[in-house]
């Protein structure tokens, strides 16, 4: 298998498979290794026939499981050095949720965000009420299934269908009352915008949660999206902190700190100070992005007032340096040369049964143990204390299963472990078990080298730096001319030091390595 940064992979083109939105497609494509992400990116919205493609993204899942968007202005292979050159997969996603869809160009692109929607309903990120759940599920069945026909939707034809995340019995039948009575003669267009208006309003719109705690350890879900930062504990939405009072972003290790100005009187403006806690400071740093793109994009102005932004740097550590990259919504929504026809939307059906298993990925692109990929259940990878939230199931829908956080990966997954549980054959499940037992003990090699690596990485070189720093500072006190530092020198310490240590040390230093090679 070909790694990145063989000879034979200099010059050859690295293939790899896009998700798209409705998890029934899949596209082939192929990148350079110099080629940066926002050439892939154009390339596949050109495919999809989509112009306005400044709200989208690709998003992939590293080795460590972490999710990261494709930074157009950057290398793709630098982002995706981890990886099997063999095993890339990218999810074509909405990166950018419009505030009103409806002031976008063309309908392929608002068709775009309402199949992104649909699937963050299914999911359970596009939370809402029982009432409003039953309304949006009615207005994908009227889309998708068209109208309601006694002798095709017999019983409880939507208990087959995957549609929210939880669906009980008594949200069923709201759902089928309201497709049977109140929507028949709508066009799969006119539901999608009804769809749309219905979904752009809700508070979690746009929002993709990440878990985090609050000062006193409470489990938090942290959602960024156009209109600023909020938090929700369960079903309950907790903060909201707007854009016009949001003064800066930054992250220290696994703290996300929010600064803020809240005006108390038109006269008295209060700052703040919030922090977050994130499970791991790569996904602190992933939060950080997230926010600081999103502000980016929906306040300013124009895109060469963006500044770049730095973060996370302290006396032992390197900062995180953000450079934004592309258009930002005020240029894409003033811009006047999209004049074309608007292409015609092709519909594809994309409701599965809950019977049914994802599309299965191709085969070259199952990923390898080896590279750091787990196969393991969603449930058994995550902790309940970190990504799992008490819900009142009463009156709301279940959303204890928000995060998204390894569902890339898993999907890929799927053909792999169908595959395993068929293999019936005592021997085949022998060889199975002998490569598994292989593989984790090369997984386990594997892990512990990197984090041999990042503890020389994030202690021992910090470690040597300040040392140097030291040395140097010293030297430069006691060495130089200046009348400042002469006079420090004249100090009772400095002098006893410099007469007990520093030159005895000199002078050996002298001896040692610079007078033996004179002579």
């Amino acid at each position: 298998m070909m790694k990145f940064g063989s000879k034979n992979s200099t010059n050859t083109p690295i293939k790899c498979t896009i998700r798209l939105l409705d998890d029934s497609q899949l596209l082939d494509s192929e990148f350079q290794i110099n080629e940066k992400g926002s050439s892939l990116i154009s390339r596949i919205c050109e495919q999809l026939d989509l112009i306005e493609k400044d709200y989208f993204g690709l998003r992939y899942v590293d080795s460590k499981r972490q999710r990261h968007w494709l930074e157009p202005s950057k290398s793709i292979f630098k982002q995706i050095r981890d990886m099997e050159a063999d095993n890339i997969l990218f999810s074509f996603r909405v990166k950018f949720y419009p505030p009103n869809p409806f002031r976008l160009k063309e309908d392929i692109t608002r068709y775009q965000i309402y199949l992104q929607l649909k699937r963050d309903l299914l999911h359970g990120r596009l939370y809402c009420n029982t009432s409003e759940a039953a309304l949006l599920g009615a207005y994908i069945l009227q889309a998708e299934l068209g109208d309601y026909n006694p002798e095709e939707h017999i019983d409880n034809y939507v208990n087959e269908l995957k549609i929210l995340l939880k669906q009980t019995l008594q949200l069923e039948e709201k759902i089928m009352d309201i497709h049977k009575n109140e929507l028949k003669g709508k066009t799969a267009a006119e539901m999608e915008t009804i769809f749309l208006k219905k979904a752009c309003v809700l508070d979690t719109y746009g929002v993709d949660p990440h878990a985090v705690k609050d000062q006193r350890g409470n489990q938090l879900y942290l959602g960024i999206n156009h209109t600023g930062i909020l938090t929700f504990q369960g079903s309950k939405k907790m903060n909201h902190f707007s854009w016009s009072q949001v003064q800066k972003i930054n992250f220290e290790g696994k703290m996300f700190i929010i600064h803020i100005i809240l005006n108390e009187d038109q006269r008295i403006k209060k700052k703040q100070t919030i922090g977050f806690k994130c499970p791991r400071g790569s996904s602190c740093r992933h939060v950080w992005k997230c926010a600081v793109e999103q502000m980016l994009f929906f306040t300013f102005p124009s895109s060469s007032d963006v500044p770049n932004v730095v973060s996370g740097g302290g006396f032992f550590s390197w900062g995180t340096k953000f450079k934004y990259s592309g258009r930002v919504e005020r240029e894409i929504l003033e811009d006047v040369t999209i004049t074309r026809e608007s292409p015609t939307v092709t519909r594809v059906g994309s409701l599965r049964r809950k019977s049914s298993s994802e599309p299965p990925t191709p085969s070259n692109l199952v990923i390898n143990q080896v590279a750091g990929f787990n196969s393991l259940p969603r449930s058994l990878t995550n902790t309940s204390e970190e990504y799992n939230a008490s819900i009142d199931s009463s009156n709301q829908i279940d959303n204890s299963s928000v995060l998204e956080t390894l569902l890339e990966d898993q999907e890929i997954m799927t053909s792999k472990n169908f595959t395993t549980v068929t293999d019936s054959s005592p021997l085949i499940q022998s060889i199975s078990n002998q490569m598994s037992g292989q593989k984790h003990l090369e997984t386990t090699a594997i892990r512990n080298s990197g984090s041999s690596l990042s503890f020389l990485r994030q202690t021992l070189l910090p470690v040597i730096f300040a040392l140097f720093m030291i040395v140097l500072i010293v030297i430069i006190v006691l060495e130089s001319d200046f009348d400042i530092i002469a006079t420090i020198r004249k100090a009772p310490e400095i002098a006893a030091f410099k007469k007990n240590y520093y030159e005895p040390s000199k002078d050996f230093l002298l001896r040692r390595f610079i007078r033996s090679k004179i002579f």
